[in-house]
């Protein structure tokens, strides 16, 4: 089977990480990359000899022998640019955020639709060895029926000035949360605030609530002195804590939890136990994530299949997003996702 050439718009901040990967794996071969900057394009041809480099995105929209645009630009972009990739007829991997708005992206996936093409979005951490473990450990109900989803990921910086925080930082693990959990939720709160006059929230806490009694509960934040990336699973069998900051153990499955005796007719004498077992780490899978998404992009154009992180589960984050920033708006007032689908 041939290669699969690609084109990369972009190669700022993680540009050089795609162009690397994707000129890495089998079956594919970056043949040109755009970008604004010519001091960017004189690194990739420094890097990349026979990569062909331009300052115009047209010249990758209009060649015929590219099959496939990957778009690493500011979320305002994503839409035009990956827009005008699936009317050339090209398939799309399109940097998280997916769009700016869930109009938007409905839009790119009636295009990629109508087309017959791969629509994919780069939620990196999907793809993760951890991540993945995750996922297979609720699907296959080790933990039981799930009670909460917190995730805390903060640092010092970077501050962004097109997006807030939440668009930033939050839409790593709203995409994490959408690919482990077995449901979606249905209304979003969220509070936030900046600290830099004219800039966007650098601050922000998200909930998000479900029909059942499970909870999520994200913290961003760019003004914290420590960096920490930790997410809490709890199920009624037992519980993961997933540190991405570890070296090696990074999710560590603990068999702890808590039995009710329900037999009591009075709430005042129903007996609560603690349930403490043991600790293990399961095995992960190393391979670095932008390589495993590279090759399930490129498995996905020859195999005519649905990508893991396809055009729906961007819609789907950038759904919950729009709704914590009317929430933050609105002082943290609930935000229906129907409700929003249907003012949309």
């Amino acid at each position: 089977m041939e290669n699969i050439n690609i084109g990369v718009i972009g190669y700022g901040y993680w540009g050089p990480n795609l162009v690397r990967n994707f000129a890495e794996i089998p079956g594919a071969q970056v043949t040109k990359v755009s970008d604004f900057k010519p001091e960017l394009l004189a690194k990739v041809q420094a890097r990349y000899p026979s990569i062909q480099v331009t300052t115009d995105c047209q010249d990758i929209f209009t060649d015929p022998h590219i099959d496939a645009v990957v778009i690493a630009t500011p979320v305002s972009t994503h839409f035009d640019l990956a827009l005008a990739a699936l009317q050339a007829g090209k398939h799309v991997l399109v940097e998280k955020p997916m769009t700016a708005s869930s109009k938007q992206a409905r839009r790119l996936i009636e295009e990629a639709e109508k087309r017959n093409l791969v629509l994919m979005v780069d939620h990196t951490f999907v793809y993760t060895g951890a991540v993945r473990k995750m996922h297979d450990l609720i699907a296959t109900n080790q933990l039981g029926d799930i009670y909460y989803y917190d995730s805390v990921r903060v640092n010092l910086g970077l501050f962004q000035h097109d997006v807030n925080v939440i668009w930033d930082l939050a839409v790593h693990d709203l995409s994490i949360m959408n690919y482990v959990l077995p449901s979606q939720p249905y209304a979003v709160s969220a509070t936030g605030i900046s600290h830099v006059p004219g800039e966007p929230e650098n601050i922000a806490y998200l909930t998000c609530f479900f029909e059942s009694n499970l909870i999520a509960h994200f913290h961003v934040n760019w003004l914290a002195p420590v960096k920490v990336r930790r997410t809490l699973i709890g199920g009624s069998q037992r519980m993961i804590v997933y540190d991405d900051l570890e070296p090696s153990e990074k999710v560590k499955i603990y068999d702890k939890g808590i039995t009710i005796n329900g037999n009591s007719e009075s709430v005042y004498e129903m007996l609560i136990g603690y349930r403490t077992g043991d600790m293990w780490s399961p095995k992960l899978d190393m391979t670095e994530a932008l390589r495993t998404e590279g090759l399930h992009f490129i498995d996905c154009i020859n195999q005519g299949k649905r990508p893991i992180t396809d055009g729906e589960a961007g819609l789907q984050t950038v759904k919950i997003l729009e709704a914590a920033t009317q929430s933050v708006k609105q002082r943290g007032q609930l935000v229906e996702l129907n409700l929003l689908e249907v003012a949309a």
